[in-house]
């Protein structure tokens, strides 16, 4: 059989089309503008396996346009070229059906690729369509995307999932004509990863397996155990240079943040299960532990430069041990982003005052010149006096008390708050 199931049960209208609801309901943005006839040029993001091709074909037929489609992968600036040409040579005054151009993958061309789209899509000749698995903000050049509106593909639900194995069973020639009953779903949603074109191509495999040419009427029922005998192992997905790249560290830096390790933990599996690489998890741990631990747990930064010496030594699979230590420990600690903060307004400060004069006391007089335009004098050495400590002033005269380092509610920087309020009394707003 050369045509997949996913295949052979594609949508050919909205009605058909399952999920996204958003887009395709009565009120959804994508079916107001194929009533009103009016079609933009668009880019849909969505993961894999959520129907970008289907609907953007979809689109072409319900608008009664001239289709035309490329994959990034395998066509480049000449045959964008041949198609806007035979769009021209078609486009006529009061036509109002400019042909669409469907490019698959358009995150895969180049600056050059996608320039080379925009005075097509900027005159009308093409109605542009891109499908991406990632972000059109970093892959998609700024000229294309002012000049198209962004619709979000979201995963399939659970029930879209199951809707969708009922009908593939329901619906299609060969399927149809086979005794099925799904009697655990689990499995094969979970082998999918939410993608639906996968889980209607491992059903298939998982039928068919089942119903050799002499037993046709043999009744399959589908359970998860027959599944995952059929279908030996679900690969993870996880693409180290796209969206659940940047998506699953977002979450596993915000787990430990938010102090929960199992969530950390899990999150960290994932990378490590999708083969991420050991470094980038540690150099992420490593700024997590200055940026949300900081001075409230000083030893987290340690720990977090330890581990990251010693993953890049040992390499996987032992270092996701140290991986899960490191991660239990900065999830644990008590938090404080006071560093963090204190360096942004630090920083701001600076963008807004400019290059303030240094206090001549601070300066530094290695020559007799400099001493006689009076740097350094009157400076005050801290070790000089009781306690190691006198209050100089430090900061350029125009921004004297400003302060920039607020010390966070938490056990450590309480008592550094009470150190520097004993040292500067109330100079400071600690």
């Amino acid at each position: 059989m050369s045509v997949p199931l996913a295949e052979r049960i594609r949508p050919k209208n909205l009605d058909d089309y399952l999920s996204q609801q958003h887009l395709l309901g009565e009120q959804g943005a994508l079916r107001t503008q194929l009533k009103s006839g009016v079609l933009p040029s668009m880019i849909l993001w969505g993961p894999p396996g959520t129907g970008k091709t289907t609907l953007a074909t979809i689109i072409a037929t319900q608008s009664g346009r001239p289709f035309h489609q490329l994959s990034a992968v395998d066509s480049g600036v000449a045959a964008v070229r041949e198609v806007i040409e035979k769009a021209k040579k078609a486009d006529t005054l009061f036509s109002t059906k400019n042909p669409i151009l469907f490019i698959d993958e358009i995150h895969r061309f180049s600056k050059s690729q996608q320039d080379s789209l925009l005075g097509a899509v900027e005159k009308g000749w093409v109605t542009l369509i891109g499908a991406t698995t990632e972000n059109p903000s970093f892959e998609v050049i700024p000229a294309l995307l002012s000049r198209s509106q962004v619709y979000i593909l979201k995963s399939f639900s659970k029930k879209d999932l199951e809707d969708l194995l009922h009908r593939a069973i329901s619906v299609d020639a060969i399927l149809s004509a086979i005794d099925i009953e799904l009697k655990e779903t689990e499995a094969l949603i979970q082998l999918s990863g939410g993608d639906a074109r996968k889980l209607l191509n491992t059903l298939e495999l998982v039928v068919l397996s089942e119903v050799s040419e002499d037993k046709k009427s043999a009744k399959v029922i589908i359970t998860n155990d027959l599944v995952s005998q059929k279908v030996q192992k679900n690969t993870v997905r996880y693409d180290k240079t796209g969206d659940q790249h940047y998506d699953i560290i977002s979450a596993f830096i915000k787990s430990i943040r938010g102090s929960d390790p199992n969530a950390a933990v899990y999150w960290l599996a994932r990378m490590i299960e999708g083969g991420e690489d050991v470094k980038f998890i540690a150099r992420r741990l490593l700024i997590l532990a200055s940026e949300d631990i900081g001075m409230a747990n000083p030893n987290a930064l340690l720990l977090a430069t330890s581990t990251f010496q010693a993953v890049a030594a040992i390499g996987y699979p032992e270092a996701r041990i140290i991986l899960s230590q490191c991660t239990i420990y900065l999830a644990t600690s008590p938090k404080s982003n006071a560093s963090y903060a204190a360096i942004g307004k630090a920083q701001q400060l600076v963008r807004q005052t400019g290059d303030l004069s240094i206090p001549l006391s601070i300066r530094n007089a290695p020559t007799k010149l400099m001493k006689e335009l009076g740097y350094g004098q009157n400076y005050q050495y801290a070790h000089n006096y009781e306690g190691n400590f006198t209050p100089h002033e430090f900061m350029p005269e125009e921004i004297i008390g400003t302060s920039l380092y607020e010390p966070g509610k938490n056990a450590k920087e309480s008592n550094l708050k009470m150190y520097l309020t004993s040292l500067w009394g109330n100079k400071y707003k600690f």
